[in-house]
């Protein structure tokens, strides 16, 4: 999946597990696709962590804002480490006081309309006017707010898009998939300070698919052509090796010979595709792109 590198359901980076659709189509620029593609946002928590998010547990809350909490106990989760969803801008860091119930909030500025809140933080780690990566420190888990309101420790988050307050908020979507409304327990896949690509081409591709043939993009990816029997499908991914959670060009494509050629081209942060083709004893050609190596094959794999 991508980061791309998702802010409505379908939108994901990767296609369901078991599925046989076509490839994904280049998002056209300037469109809502092409913006929840690049900005590619991670669960707000260092990669790997388990966390629980639920939508519906807070009368405060307006529509698709999230509550996450872990551990067993009203205020297990004081003090843990929170990250930033994507890379952007910090806008706001400060204490709301009387203003809101957000106490100590963070606000980050990703680009093209969107912004990401983490409030009730207990410490604040960046200032208005840090630039901050993906993954990257933000502050730690609270339970601040205004006079008077006594709140359990959780992390406060909401994704918007736009001015219109309360319907800027927009569905949360982490590695490409939205969030399962109105509660959902996920792994974080916020692995942006990671020497190492998280994703692997067979999660990319999906259930049944092996890697038959791949080849180096320098030190800034490889790319790889998998085949799933059972179908009679081809698949390519480029994944990344550098860049690791942020936003970069990234492409790969997939040509039945006779057929015309499938791309998915555009910023992501740990890999382009998956581009299926349905190849059965027919020649294809494949290739792709990360930072500014290319790869293009012959046609070949006429048996695959």
């Amino acid at each position: 999946m991508k980061l791309s590198g998702a802010m409505v359901a379908g939108l994901a980076l990767v296609l369901s597990l078991g599925t046989t659709p076509a490839a994904a189509a280049d998002p056209e620029t300037g469109t809502e696709q092409a913006q929840i593609l690049a900005t590619n946002f991670q669960l707000p928590f260092p990669c790997g962590q388990t966390w629980t998010g639920n939508s519906s547990a807070s009368s405060a809350h307006q529509s698709w804002e999230i509550d996450f909490n872990r551990g067993g106990s009203a205020d297990a989760d004081l003090g843990d480490p929170v990250v930033a969803a994507a890379a952007g801008t910090v806008v706001i860091s400060a204490h709301q006081g009387s203003t809101n119930g957000f106490g100590n909030l963070v606000k980050i500025d990703h680009g093209s309309g969107w912004s990401t809140y983490y409030a009730h933080l207990n410490v604040r780690s960046v200032s208005a006017g840090q630039a901050v990566s993906q993954g990257q420190q933000i502050g730690t888990v609270g339970k601040t707010s205004k006079p008077g309101n006594n709140i359990s420790a959780h992390l406060h988050y909401e994704v918007r898009l736009g001015s219109s307050y309360p319907s800027n908020i927009q569905k949360a979507v982490f590695n490409g998939v939205t969030f399962g409304y109105p509660a959902q327990t996920l792994a974080s896949k916020n692995c942006g300070g990671s020497s190492t690509n998280p994703y692997t081409p067979q999660e990319a591709c999906g259930s049944g698919y092996g890697v038959v043939d791949s080849a180096g993009l320098g030190t800034s990816g490889t790319v790889y052509l998998l085949y799933n029997s059972g179908n009679g499908n081809n698949c390519v991914v480029t994944m990344k090796s550098t860049s690791l959670g942020t936003p970069t060009a990234t492409t790969a494509y997939l040509e039945v010979q006779g057929s015309t050629r499938k791309t998915d081209s555009g910023n992501y942060g740990y890999y382009a595709g998956p581009v299926y083709a349905y190849a059965p004893g027919k020649c294809v050609r494949w290739g792709g792109k990360a930072g500014s190596s290319v790869y293009d094959s012959p046609f070949e794999h006429c048996g695959s």
